[in-house]
């Protein structure tokens, strides 16, 4: 499953430069699927939907840091917990509900996003 973060945030900024994927940004930022990836252009995500890496996307939330669940590996294939968790202060990266990914396919989309390191 992909960790999402509370609204409980601070806004402190810990869990950004922890993210092997760049799936954290700050609230009210843009974001991209290229971006801390290899993509581009027109790719394939794991659930078989297509989309545009250059692309910007609207901010998933203009109060606090958020996590773009489709860059989320939890860090599998990096290190052995989610980072963002690990350096979170106020314990507000949380497993996500309503994103309950297996194992393998975390790591289908680590290999997607950085081919290179497989």
């Amino acid at each position: 499953m992909a960790i999402i973060i509370t609204d409980e945030c601070i806004n402190c900024g810990a869990c950004e430069p922890e993210c092997p994927n760049t799936a954290i940004y700050e609230g009210g930022v843009e974001w991209s699927y290229e971006e801390g990836t290899e993509v581009e252009g027109d790719f394939q995500l794991h659930n078989g939907q297509t989309v545009n890496a250059s692309i910007m996307n609207e901010p998933v939330s203009d109060d606090f840091y958020f996590i773009v669940s489709d860059k989320c590996t939890e860090c599998v294939g990096f290190h052995e917990e989610p980072q963002c968790a690990a350096v979170c202060p106020v314990d507000c990266c949380v497993p996500d509900p309503d994103h309950v990914e297996e194992e393998s396919t975390l790591l289908q989309k680590k290999a997607i996003m950085h081919p290179s390191e497989e």
